[in-house]
């Protein structure tokens, strides 16, 4: 391939800005939208001084959980970025829900649980979420299906599940959070006029707050005024200018038809647009973002046809989800015109990934993404993108001690 058919110029990045914001105004309007723009209704506590609890946090691939401690005011966490383990298990065929509470189980045996009845459970799939802090969910993504938990709630059952086989296991609650949720909720220890929380690893997504007087579609029952947390499951967007590759790296997939922006941006993605770029050449059957970059920057030992192709998906990737993120501060500045600093919490490793002969994914994003409102006539709005670590596990926190 010859011709960069996945280049992006200004004027087409700009109308998938548009077009996201479009589909971010219906989401928050009506109920099963492109973008969903679900309500989750736990109000943050930006201030928890002393509290302790558990804290789980299930990706596309991996799984972690630790104690995390608030003390003064800071949270520490136990152990250090906490316990991890692969759970790519998950994904294959006749994996059960019993299957999956086990592992989650054994990893949270090996912490001390003394004096934690809080468990702050960052859950990286689509779910609704319930007033009680709980979410159900709605379908599963990232080639897991575990279909005996769709339409469940995915917080009460585990807690049961750990409460009944865990020693020394007392549990009163748990609050269920997507991870754009949680690394929103660990954004807000920066002073800001606005939020946002994103996701780009396994996956993609982002999050922000929205104030209820936005949300038409927000259940009555709900009667707090002010800023809502809503995870807008934005990968499962349709955005224009998508390419004859991308149609069929999606007619391959375990769910036609859905993720589209999710299929054109994220890390469990992007090696199969390389592969379906060149049909005829053998590659690992799991190519996933990381052996894409690997092919970035191991250049003496790729084909060129295969390094210049790989920069061209990362670059779009990235121009994606500035242009996705552009529509997101338009929403945000249509509701305030205030808003001159937000403070973007990112997370996942395509995100932090590096190219060491070109621009980094980040510096990608946050390049494109101030051309964008500098086209839009807000060159006065500036984005902040801090690095934290383990922003997940803090989120997670302050969620289940809100």
């Amino acid at each position: 391939m010859k011709k960069n058919i996945f280049e992006l110029c200004t004027k087409q990045l700009k109308e998938i800005a548009l077009t996201l914001k479009t589909e971010v105004d219906k989401g928050l309007e009506k109920e099963k939208m492109q973008v969903q723009c679900l309500p989750t209704y736990i109000k943050p506590n930006k201030n928890i001084e002393q509290g302790k609890a558990l804290v789980l946090d299930l990706g596309g691939t991996n799984y972690r959980a630790a104690i995390v401690e608030f003390i003064d005011g800071k949270p520490c966490i136990h152990p250090e970025n906490g316990f991890k383990k692969d759970l790519s298990i998950m994904k294959e065929q006749g994996f059960t829900e019993k299957n999956l509470f086990k592992e989650i189980a054994d990893l949270i045996s090996e912490l001390n649980l003394d004096g934690v009845n809080s468990i702050g459970y960052c859950f990286s799939y689509p779910a609704k979420p319930l007033f009680n802090g709980d979410a159900e969910l709605l379908y599963w993504t990232k080639g897991v299906n575990i279909n005996e938990m769709v339409g469940k709630n995915v917080g009460e059952s585990l807690m049961k599940y750990l409460n009944k086989n865990l020693d020394k296991a007392d549990f009163k609650s748990i609050k269920v959070i997507n991870d754009t949720i949680a690394s929103l909720f660990s954004g807000l220890t920066d002073k800001s006029d606005a939020y946002i929380g994103l996701i780009v690893g396994t996956g993609t997504n982002m999050a922000t707050f929205i104030h209820s007087d936005h949300i038409k579609k927000l259940d009555p029952a709900y009667t707090q005024k002010g800023l809502v947390p809503i995870n807008l499951e934005s990968g499962n967007f349709m955005p224009p200018h998508l390419t004859e590759v991308d149609n069929k790296v999606d007619s391959f997939s375990d769910i036609k038809g859905m993720q589209r922006f999710e299929k054109a941006v994220s890390g469990m993605y992007l090696g199969d647009i390389l592969k379906s770029v060149f049909p005829f050449d053998r590659f690992e059957e799991k190519f996933d973002a990381q052996k894409l970059t690997g092919i970035m920057n191991y250049p003496d030992i790729h084909r060129k046809k295969y390094i210049r192709v790989a920069r061209w998906i990362y670059q779009r990737s990235a121009q994606l989800v500035a242009a996705s993120l552009a529509g997101l501060i338009l929403v945000l500045l249509e509701h305030d015109n205030s808003i001159k600093k937000i403070c973007l919490t990112a997370e996942g490793s395509l995100f932090w990934s590096s190219d060491d002969y070109e621009k980094n994914y980040r510096k990608i994003v946050l390049d494109e993404l101030h051309n964008l409102l500098e086209e839009f006539g807000h060159d006065d709005v500036k984005v902040h993108i801090p690095k934290k670590a383990n922003a997940n596990l803090i989120g997670s926190a302050v969620a289940a001690l809100s």
